[in-house]
């Protein structure tokens, strides 16, 4: 038991003191539960069988072999960002379910807070007292044009003012915006149509209405459209936050999740 007998013959009379009964009839020779002690064994042991249970249930835990973890992500990562993580992810812990929530950008956030998932991933987002938001990657903006286009070669955003130029509506282009006023002063920058959804801006793209603007993740999309991309400068670039609640410890799989992700992200072509 790596303890003293002197050191165990106190624990068992500190442990007969509690209960105000004798549990061990000692000689010299051998050792005998009292009738108390009968009584008392079998639960006692049932208790400490449960107590092995819950340990070796934190040590799985620690150890990053079980556990689920839900993540909220706006519809644009869901659809193509996350779910190659995920698969990659759970081929090597295949005890971990990672549950995905694809929601409107605007609602990530409001899944976290409401305890219904302990991620969110999504653009970043103004301070909030209830979530504390941790960067994950920047993503540069990209033009979007067909195939032959002429805009197809390294651009400056100047290159883009003889076109219809397509764009997401809201803090997309409203951030857009800031931004380009610090990078690019002198810079004119009006969007012909601001649409609600990425696969808008492509389709419209792809039907020769005009060039659109996406960040770099969205490659594998854009590609099922068969579009081209290509950057801009001077390099604006969009952060992206894993959004948590505050004040909360993040569970072993959740930290896991993160920790894998992260480097992987950050080594796709364009990203940082």
């Amino acid at each position: 038991m790596y303890i003293t007998q002197s050191a165990l013959s106190g624990l068992i009379k500190e442990l007969e003191q509690t209960l105000g009964a004798r549990l061990i009839d000692r000689t010299t020779r051998r050792v005998y539960l009292t009738e108390a002690g009968e009584r008392l064994y079998p639960m006692l042991d049932g208790v400490i069988h449960d107590l092995d249970n819950v340990l070796q249930c934190v040590a799985d835990d620690r150890t990053r072999t079980s556990g689920a973890v839900r993540i909220a992500t706006s519809q644009l990562l869901a659809s193509t960002l996350m779910p190659e993580l995920i698969a990659t992810y759970q081929a090597k812990h295949p005890l971990i379910h990672v549950k995905l929530v694809d929601v409107p950008v605007e609602s990530v956030m409001g899944r976290v807070f409401g305890g219904e998932v302990e991620l969110g991933i999504g653009p970043e987002r103004e301070p909030n007292s209830d979530i504390t938001s941790t960067r994950l990657f920047d993503g540069p903006f990209m033009a979007v044009f067909p195939h032959g286009h002429p805009l197809d070669r390294r651009l400056r955003w100047s290159d883009l003012a003889p076109h219809p130029l397509i764009t997401l509506q809201g803090q997309f282009t409203e951030g857009l915006t800031k931004d380009l006023r610090t990078s690019a002063p002198d810079l004119a920058f009006e969007p012909a149509c601001e649409v609600a959804y990425m696969p808008t801006v492509l389709s419209m793209v792809k039907a020769g209405l005009g060039v659109g603007l996406c960040v770099a993740y969205a490659a594998s999309l854009i590609e099922v459209y068969g579009l081209r991309t290509t950057p801009l400068g001077p390099e604006v670039y969009r952060s992206f936050e894993v959004f948590t609640r505050r004040g909360r410890t993040l569970s072993m799989a959740a930290q896991s999740f993160l920790d894998f992700i992260g480097p992987r992200i950050r080594a796709m072509p364009y990203l940082r």
